[in-house]
């Protein structure tokens, strides 16, 4: 039976439970097997890896047996064997038990694979029960090594595991499944996928050379003509060149159309999103001279930076027409976005209409309020004794708001007496209407799903849309990728207020008890200079109380089978309390505590009743406290960049310098110090927002992850394929302005299925 890309795997001649294993992967047609690709290639004769591993990282080690022998347990009877790999670049350390078989396979001289977890013990890099596989060598062809694999598999049970009989994937499974895995490693340039636990990199090449025999060539998405211009292969080359290459030559020409390929996929999605969004209807909100916009600038005690008055500029040159408005503001933390969004929305109050702003917690939404009543005063007590002429009011919405606070709220925002409303998800829930919704700004847009963004959307009066508005002070990896691809509208700030202060960033190795001590030190100095400290951890640190109660109701609690050995916000505060912050005033702050706690703990820190605050990163975004100079980020190691720069944005807000120490048990090699270099070595947000895309890649941009994870973009660079993206733009707007629905371009129809599935398309749209 021949295949097509739209064929399930069910239908190919790869084995089921080979099929079963790639589901796990999100693999379940030949299509997306055919477009999961190499990671990198290994030349023969060249070493392996090109950076140090991080722990837990799934990793597959090619690589010579310099050292085998058995070994006598300690701490019970018995002995494992353990083996030492070199694959020209790094040693790697791998322990098997129950070995009475496999030392009699995996010799000194041998040349293995090795897959598996990754540990570290004295800086030394641990494999234990790794999966392997023995690989030909000069004077061994693949056929007396599969035979020797198979005398294995004859002594160990039929799954290769071990004289238990209980191994399995990562507890030293002899993998021995078929010749085809064993040649994978004897090619002269070797392919490897991205694996797991559970498919290795020899099973999942195995599947794909399957599916490459059996799959009839797809139509090419470019003309001969299209495709000559620019030196490309056919679509159907590359994907068998990226598979099965003889020569680099080939990867690299096959990268070229793949890249462009995807490339033109995303931008004719777009094209044909942008036709349809120019179809749409909004409310047209022009300056109204004198009204609350006016008045709120004449009383401003400052005036307003030149990176405010243009972005207010290009903002209400979109609010003026019947189209809605798609932007993203992006600006320095401090750079004055919430007084702009702010003077946005009184535009859109003077014009009739109402607006939204939704924060992603209530600490941040309660500070909205708070900061957006303390400026308009008078301004936003519409109906009430001694209220301006025409203001408006401003209500707030949050889960855990009293009955009576949020029946006051839902009816203000249903009648149209509140111009703006702020709030939490709870924004989003059924029951909240609207009399004329024409704006909506999300604050830290990351924070929210497009699915939870776009039920505000939905709330428009009449079927219009509202102007739409997302703010954000580090973009994140999708936020940068979308702006790239031209789906948004972008603003930019990156100019500061007069008065903020720089802040000074530096790692701490928790390695070093001499430097954590400093930092206490430190902020003990700060406070008895009059000033205020932020802890950060991770974590809040009841989950064992979680647990207790989880189990008295014969449950299990979340989490349970998983160790964190990141110190916690309670663990923390205990530690400073009666250790070296003892004679301080210490408090905590966490998602799980009652509103009115947070608020009264909050409000206690902002009158200066507090010396240190010990919280999770509910802090993150929106706090303003001016006498807090400094923050200590414990396990810095586990938050992102645009992460830890938000952080520390909430320190150096008042008239004295600000302080950022970011604590961390990382090795000084690991992808993990070299994020935390980055921020120390920059205050730019923009410059890290590229560290991001460079170190995690672009994230899910076609897809529900906001950041990180599986990258839906296997060859396209938005950092380093800016002409590539602007050639596919052009190319795909000139196709889809003469043919929006691609009738006579089903070729190219097909290739945007498959790289926009059709759970990312949907997603596209609605971004």
């Amino acid at each position: 039976m021949m295949l097509t890309s739209a064929s399930p795997l069910t239908d190919s001649s790869i084995d089921p439970k080979l099929v079963e294993k790639l589901a796990g992967l999100e693999l379940t047609t030949v299509g997306e097997l055919l477009r999961y690709v190499p990671r990198r290639y290994i030349r023969q004769g060249q070493v392996s890896a090109t950076e140090r591993p991080e722990p837990d990282e799934w990793i597959t080690v090619i690589g010579r047996i310099e050292k085998s022998q058995m070994i006598a347990m300690k701490r019970r009877y018995g002995k494992f064997l353990k083996i030492v790999v070199n694959d020209g670049r790094s040693r790697y350390e791998a322990s098997f038990f129950n070995a009475k078989y496999i030392q009699r396979v995996l010799l000194s001289g041998v040349r293995v694979a090795l897959a598996g977890k990754v540990k570290y013990f004295n800086n030394q890099i641990q494999l234990s029960h790794p999966d392997w596989l023995v690989l030909p060598d000069d004077g061994m062809d693949v056929h007396g090594t599969s035979m020797m694999a198979e005398l294995l598999a004859d002594e160990t049970g039929e799954n290769g595991t071990g004289e238990n009989g209980t191994g399995g994937n990562g507890t030293g499974e002899a993998l021995t499944g078929t010749a085809d895995d064993v040649e994978h490693f004897s090619r002269s340039i070797i392919p490897m996928y991205p694996a797991t636990r559970d498919v290795q990199t020899w099973e999942i090449w195995r599947a794909v050379r399957q599916v490459l025999a059996d799959t009839v060539p797809a139509a090419d998405p470019l003309t001969d003509e299209q495709r000559t211009a620019r030196g490309f292969i056919t679509s159907d080359e590359a994907i068998r060149h990226v598979h099965l290459p003889e020569t680099m030559e080939q990867i690299e020409r096959a990268d070229e159309r793949l890249k462009f390929d995807e490339a033109l996929a995303v931008q004719t999605a777009l094209a044909q999103r942008r036709a349809d969004l120019g179809s749409e209807l909004s409310v047209g909100c022009v300056h109204v001279p004198g009204a609350l916009e006016d008045q709120l600038l004449d009383r401003l005690p400052f005036e307003l930076t030149g990176g405010q008055k243009t972005v207010l500029g290009e903002i209400g040159d979109d609010l003026a027409i019947d189209h809605p408005m798609n932007r993203l503001l992006q600006g320095e933390v401090g750079s004055g976005k919430t007084l702009v969004s702010l003077l946005a929305m009184l535009r859109v109050v003077d014009n009739g209409h109402q607006c939204a702003i939704l924060a992603p917690t209530e600490v941040l939404a309660a500070q909205h309020y708070r900061t957006v009543m303390t400026m308009l005063d008078d301004l936003a007590r519409g109906g009430e004794l001694g209220a301006a002429d025409g203001a408006t009011r401003v209500g707030l919405l949050t889960g855990s708001l009293g009955t009576a606070a949020k029946r006051q709220t839902l009816l203000d925002a249903v009648t149209g007496e509140s111009g703006i409303v702020i709030g939490t998800h709870a924004l989003l829930e059924q029951n909240v209407e609207f009399f004329d919704l024409a704006m909506v700004v999300v604050d830290e847009q990351h924070r929210f799903g497009v699915e939870q963004r776009d039920v505000l959307r939905s709330k428009g009066r009449d079927d219009r849309r509202p102007h739409f508005l997302v703010m954000t002070a580090t973009p994140i990896p999708r936020t940068v990728a979308m702006t790239t691809f031209g789906d948004l509208e972008t603003s930019v700030m990156t100019e500061l207020p007069r008065g903020r202060q720089p802040i000074k960033t530096t790692v701490v190795p928790m390695q070093k008890a001499n430097w954590v001590h400093r930092v206490w030190e430190r902020a003990d100095e700060e406070i008895a200079a009059g000033r205020q400290v932020y802890v950060v951890c991770t974590r809040i640190g009841d989950e064992e109380s979680n647990k207790k109660a989880a189990k008295k109701k014969g449950g299990k609690a979340d989490g349970e089978e998983k160790e964190d050995d990141t110190i916690s916000v309670l663990q923390q505060a205990e530690l400073l309390e009666t250790g070296p912050l003892a004679r301080r005033r210490i408090a905590v702050l966490h998602g799980r505590m009652h509103a009115d706690d947070k608020n009264e703990v909050m409000d206690a820190f902002t009158r200066g009743e507090i010396d240190v605050l010990v919280a999770t990163t509910v802090i993150e975004v929106g706090v303003d406290v001016p006498n807090a100079t400094t923050m200590a980020i414990v396990n810095a190691e586990r938050f992102g960049v645009s992460q830890l720069h938000q952080l520390r944005g909430r320190v150096g807000r008042g008239q004295h310098a600000g302080l950022c120490l970011l604590m961390t048990p990382a090795h000084e090699l690991s992808a993990s110090m070299e994020r935390l270099k980055a921020v120390e070595a920059s205050n730019d947000g923009f410059e890290l927002a590229m560290v991001d895309l460079r170190q995690r890649r672009e994230g899910d941009v076609l897809g529900s992850l906001q950041s990180g994870g599986k990258s839906s973009l296997s060859f396209l660079s938005l950092i380093d394929d800016t002409e590539v993206i602007a050639d596919a733009r052009e190319l795909s707007e000139s196709i889809v302005d003469a043919d929006r629905g691609l009738a006579d371009h089903p070729a190219l129809a097909d290739l945007v299925r498959a790289i926009l599935l059709p759970s990312r398309a949907e997603y596209l749209e609605k971004s």
